[in-house]
């Protein structure tokens, strides 16, 4: 069932009987490797892991050697930053002495989707994140200029940039050497 190059297929089948007595059959947990590497390639906008695997192995099914070598990331397309889960920051300038950040957080984080919403450095944007299938940049950006519109502040004196995606673009990650099994 599985390819003859499959992480899977060397793995020992599993019987779990269930509380009713019917078992099911699976194949066993597989346990990540420790893997070294001194290469890396620093994260593009176009990556692919199947690209980086045949780049780098001349074989597309292998981009899971470059996932074993990076545990840090929870998913695949966390490793490439193309995940729903998206941290950003939204440059924001105020024609005012005192803008109301208190509350342009407050409403920000009670968007659906937002999972924090922190103050930037030097006050110089709102850093958020968000799953960007429940919410979008363009709605969290509205949501700041209404805020500060609610607290007082007239919409000509808030200005929020388009948001930077801080994410894995321009990142390194390590790609193995292909002698691992």
């Amino acid at each position: 069932m599985f390819s003859k190059i499959s992480r899977y297929r060397k793995l020992p089948d599993d019987v779990t009987i269930d509380a009713d007595g019917f078992s099911f059959q699976s194949k066993s947990l597989r346990l990540i490797p420790f893997v070294d590497g001194s290469f890396q390639h620093t994260v593009e906008e176009v990556d692919r892991l199947d690209h980086l695997g045949y780049k780098y192995y001349k074989q597309p099914r292998k981009w899971w050697r470059i996932c074993d070598a990076n545990p840090d990331f929870p998913s695949p397309q966390a490793l490439l930053g193309k995940e729903p889960i998206v941290h950003g920051e939204f440059p924001v300038e105020f024609d005012v002495s005192d803008p109301p950040y208190a509350v342009i957080l407050a409403a920000v984080r009670n968007l659906v989707g937002v999972e924090n919403a922190l103050l930037g450095e030097n006050d110089a944007g709102i850093m958020v994140l968000f799953n960007s299938m429940t919410t979008s940049a363009a709605t969290i950006a509205a949501t700041i200029t209404a805020s500060a519109v609610a607290e007082g502040i007239a919409a000509e004196d808030v200005t929020v940039s388009e948001m930077r995606n801080i994410g894995r673009v321009g990142k390194k990650i390590i790609i193995p050497p292909d002698s691992l099994v």
